[in-house]
């Protein structure tokens, strides 16, 4: 196993919150099987899947972005972001699966009798069915998405709302995710991160420069930031 960093707990570790994409999940595949479909009907080629890979947990703004070079402001991303979402909705259970090591984390996890949850910025409507696919709808203790409350992330709301709804404080629980986004929400909440090193690193800086209290490399690093 492989941490770098540390946590000096200030109250035990009661729980963990997962962001989705690219920390629990492998969605890789089927959110670049939207992309290249929106390149499609554009009369476009289809991208690698090593080149799309690293922007997946930015979701449509960062697949749109890499694969089209239109971004937020744009005038015509709010089309294209709908398109995207679209070509999604069929394709989003294709060939997704949990990494290699997460469901056995989960089973130690729930084994220990620490609660755990998603908090992603996926849509609600695709959440659920993601998480009924992967058999993690009914064991997560609280499934938060990007529209689920005022705000997503980087902002804290998801999180402190995660952690309310799992009855635990902040500073008890540890935040996982693969994103700037997601170690920058954990901090605003008040809540220990560990950057998942195993997730769609690559479009954001080096992981090193987030501030993340921990970098785990793999899923299974978990348990030890847990002790």
């Amino acid at each position: 196993m492989s941490v770098t960093g540390r946590i000096a707990w200030a109250q035990p570790p009661q729980a963990v919150l997962f962001d989705l994409d690219g920390t629990l999940a492998d969605t890789a595949g089927d959110l670049g099987g939207a992309l290249n479909r929106l390149r499609a009907d554009r009369g476009l080629a289809p991208l690698p899947l090593s080149t799309l890979r690293p922007y997946a947990s930015a979701g449509a703004r960062g697949l749109i972005g890499i694969g089209l070079d239109i971004h937020p402001g744009h005038p015509e991303f709010d089309d294209l972001r709908a398109a995207f979402l679209v070509h999604y909705d069929v394709c989003l259970a294709e060939t997704t699966a949990l990494f290699e090591g997460v469901a056995e984390l989960l089973d130690a996890l729930e084994a220990q009798g620490l609660k755990w949850g998603v908090v992603t910025n996926k849509p609600h409507r695709f959440t659920v069915p993601v998480l009924r696919g992967l058999g993690l709808l009914e064991r997560s203790g609280t499934n938060i998405s990007g529209d689920t409350t005022a705000h997503a992330k980087p902002h804290p709301l998801p999180l402190l709302t995660g952690a309310a709804e799992l009855g635990v404080p902040p500073a008890s629980v540890l935040y996982v995710g693969d994103d700037l986004r997601d170690i920058q929400a954990a901090q605003a909440a008040g809540m220990p991160s560990a950057a998942a090193g195993w997730g769609y690193i690559g479009h954001n800086g080096e992981i090193a420069s987030w501030g993340a209290d921990v970098i785990t490399a793999q899923p299974l690093d978990v348990l030890s930031v847990l002790r």
